[in-house]
C-alpha cells in the first residue's frame, strides 16, 4: 500500500459558530474535528467504530496532545490529514497535521487510543484483531511535535467545581472527552485569551464520569504560561490530566 493511501485528509470551514470572541477556531472543535477525522480514517479502513461495534469492541482515545503555530480564523477553509504511526499490542499511534487554505501545515497532533471489549471494558489485542490487518496501515510520516507527557498536579483545593449534566454525555453514557477540554478552558478569564494562544495542549483520559457526578478542577501553575489541570469526580477518583501551554499573539 503506497503512503497516500495511508494518509487520510478531510477538508472543513471555521463556521461561526465554531469560533470564539477572537474569530478564531476553538480548541474544542478542533479536537472534535480530529476525533471525527480518526474515525473517517479507521471506517474507511474497516476499523471504524460501528464495525467494531458489531464485533462488541470501541475504540477509547486514552491521549491526545495539541501544538500549534495558529489557528483557522472565522470562514477559512482548512484540513486535516491523519494516519497511523506505530501500532503495540494494547495501543496504537495516531498522528495529524492541521493544513491551511495555502497548505501550510500550521499544527500537529498526537494520540494513543485502546481498543477495548464492550463486555469487559478491557483492552483488545491490536495485532490479533483481523489477523493483524491494522498494521497495514502504519505510516512514517513525520510529525515534529513532542509526544504526550506526564502530568503531575499538586493542588490541594479545586479552583471550580460542577455537576456532569445532560450537554456532557455522549453516546457511551459518559462525560464526553471534548468537553473536558472545554471545561478546562473555562478555567482561564477571557482577559488571558485576549493576551495569549494556547501553544499546546494535552489530554490524559484516565477513567469515565457520569451524569450527576460532581466534577472537581485542580490547577497548578507550573511556570510562567504553563499550567497543569487534574479533574477529579466526587473529590477522589481521577478522571483526566491536562496541560496547556500559552504563548504570546
Amino acid at each position: 500500500m503506497n503512503r497516500e493511501n495511508k494518509i487520510g485528509s478531510y477538508h472543513f470551514v471555521a463556521e461561526p459558530f465554531h469560533v470564539d470572541f477572537n474569530g478564531e477556531l476553538t480548541m474544542g472543535v478542533l479536537g472534535n474535528h480530529l476525533l471525527n477525522c480518526a474515525g473517517f480514517h479507521a471506517t474507511e479502513r474497516g476499523f471504524g467504530i460501528a464495525t467494531l461495534n458489531e464485533e462488541n469492541y470501541t475504540w477509547v482515545l486514552s491521549r491526545l496532545a495539541i501544538e500549534l503555530d495558529e489557528m483557522p480564523c472565522q470562514y477559512e477553509d482548512f484540513s486535516i490529514q491523519t494516519w497511523v504511526e506505530n501500532v503495540y499490542r494494547l495501543f496504537t499511534d495516531r498522528n495529524f497535521a492541521i493544513v491551511d487554505k495555502e497548505g501550510r501545515k500550521i499544527g500537529y497532533a498526537r494520540s494513543v487510543w485502546a481498543m477495548i471489549s464492550l463486555n469487559t471494558r478491557k483492552p483488545a489485542d491490536l495485532l490479533t484483531l483481523h489477523e493483524g490487518s491494522i498494521m497495514d496501515y502504519v505510516c512514517d510520516e513525520p510529525c515534529p511535535i513532542e509526544k504526550p507527557s506526564r502530568i503531575k498536579v499538586a493542588a490541594k483545593e479545586p479552583q471550580a467545581v460542577l455537576t456532569a449534566k445532560y450537554s456532557d454525555i455522549d453516546i457511551n453514557g459518559h462525560v464526553n472527552s471534548i468537553r473536558y477540554i472545554e471545561h478546562i478552558l473555562d478555567l482561564f478569564p477571557i482577559e488571558l485569551y485576549r493576551e495569549k494562544r494556547i501553544r499546546r495542549f494535552e489530554m490524559a483520559y484516565v477513567a469515565e464520569g457520569y451524569y450527576g457526578d460532581k466534577l472537581s478542577f485542580f490547577c497548578d501553575e507550573a511556570s510562567e504560561d504553563e499550567y497543569h489541570i487534574e479533574v477529579r469526580k466526587n473529590g477522589e477518583e481521577v478522571l483526566c490530566r491536562s496541560k496547556v501551554i500559552f504563548a504570546d499573539k
